[in-house]
C-alpha cells in the first residue's frame, strides 16, 4: 500500500483521467475525496471504489470558486484529520479551431478551470499542508504546454502557465516541505473532451493522425497517468519537486 492512510483530494474525478487517478490511489490505501461538479458521476465513482474495498467520499465543488475550494479542503481535513495530497485534475478546453475564432467567454473559462483553480487550491490547501508539516500538489498539465500545436492556442497557453507556476510554487514552498509537480498527458481519445481537442468526432482518420505522432505506438490511458500520480503521491517521491512527468509515449510533434 504505497499511499496508505494518506488523505488525497482529486478534482474533476467523476470520470476520465481523474476517475482513474482516484481509483488507483484508493486501491493503494489512500482516503480519497472524489470531487466533481457532477454529483451523480462523482457518487458513482465513490460507490465503485468502496465496492472494490477502497475508501472514498464525494464532495461537490466548482474549482473556479474560492468558497467551494475552501470547503473542499476543509472537508478533507474534517473527514480524515489532515490533507496530504491535492491532485488538481479538473480541466477544460475550447474546441480546436483558429485562435481568432475562440470567444472571450471560452478563453475566460479555459483559464478559470485550468489555471485559476491552481491559484485557489494553493490559497486554501497550503495552510492545511503547513498544519500537517508538509504536503504535495500534483497538477495535471499537458504535453500541449511544452509542445503546442495550432488550433488549441489558448488551451496550450493555460497549460504552459500551469507548468511554469508549478515550478515557481515548488521553489517557494519547498521550505514548508510542500512539493509541487506536474503530469503532462498526451491525447487520449477516450476522455470526455477528446472531440474538443480533435476538432470534431474522433473517427478512425483522426485517431490515426494523432497516433502517428506517438513513437510508443498507442494512446495514453487514465491508468498511465494514475500510475504517475501514485508515484508523486507516495513517499518514494519525497525529494521530487518542481518537475513535469510527461506521460506521452515520447510524442515528437
Amino acid at each position: 500500500m504505497r499511499v496508505k492512510n494518506k488523505s488525497i483530494i482529486v478534482t474533476g474525478s467523476g470520470g476520465g483521467i481523474g476517475e482513474g487517478i482516484a481509483r488507483r490511489l484508493a486501491g493503494e490505501g489512500a482516503h480519497v475525496i472524489v470531487n466533481d461538479i457532477n454529483s451523480a458521476m462523482g457518487e458513482k465513482v465513490v460507490s465503485e471504489i468502496r465496492a472494490a474495498g477502497g475508501d472514498a467520499s464525494f464532495f461537490a465543488a466548482d474549482v473556479t470558486k474560492s468558497a467551494d475550494v475552501k470547503a473542499l479542503v476543509d472537508a478533507a481535513v474534517t473527514r480524515y484529520g489532515k490533507l496530504d495530497v491535492m491532485v488538481n485534475n479538473a480541466g477544460w478546453t475550447h474546441r480546436n479551431r483558429p485562435a481568432l475564432e475562440v470567444s472571450e467567454e471560452e478563453f475566460d473559462k479555459c483559464f478559470a478551470v485550468n489555471m485559476k483553480s491552481i491559484y485557489l487550491s494553493t490559497i486554501h490547501a497550503v495552510p492545511a499542508f503547513r498544519a500537517n508539516k508538509g504536503g504535495s500538489f500534483i497538477n495535471i498539465a499537458s504535453t500541449a504546454g511544452v509542445r503546442p500545436r495550432p488550433g488549441l492556442t489558448w488551451y496550450n497557453g493555460s497549460k504552459g502557465a500551469v507548468i511554469t507556476t508549478s515550478k515557481s510554487l515548488a521553489a517557494e514552498f519547498g521550505p514548508d516541505n510542500i512539493r509541487v509537480n506536474c503530469i503532462n498527458p498526451v491525447f487520449n481519445p477516450d476522455t470526455g473532451l477528446s472531440a474538443e481537442f480533435a476538432g470534431g468526432p474522433v473517427d478512425e482518420a483522426r485517431r490515426a493522425k494523432f497516433l502517428a505522432t506517438i513513437p510508443l505506438g498507442r494512446f495514453s490511458t487514465s491508468l498511465d497517468v494514475a500510475n504517475a500520480a501514485l508515484y508523486l503521491s507516495s513517499d518514494e517521491a519525497a525529494f521530487i519537486s518542481g518537475v513535469c512527468i510527461e506521460v506521452d509515449g515520447a510524442r515528437c510533434v
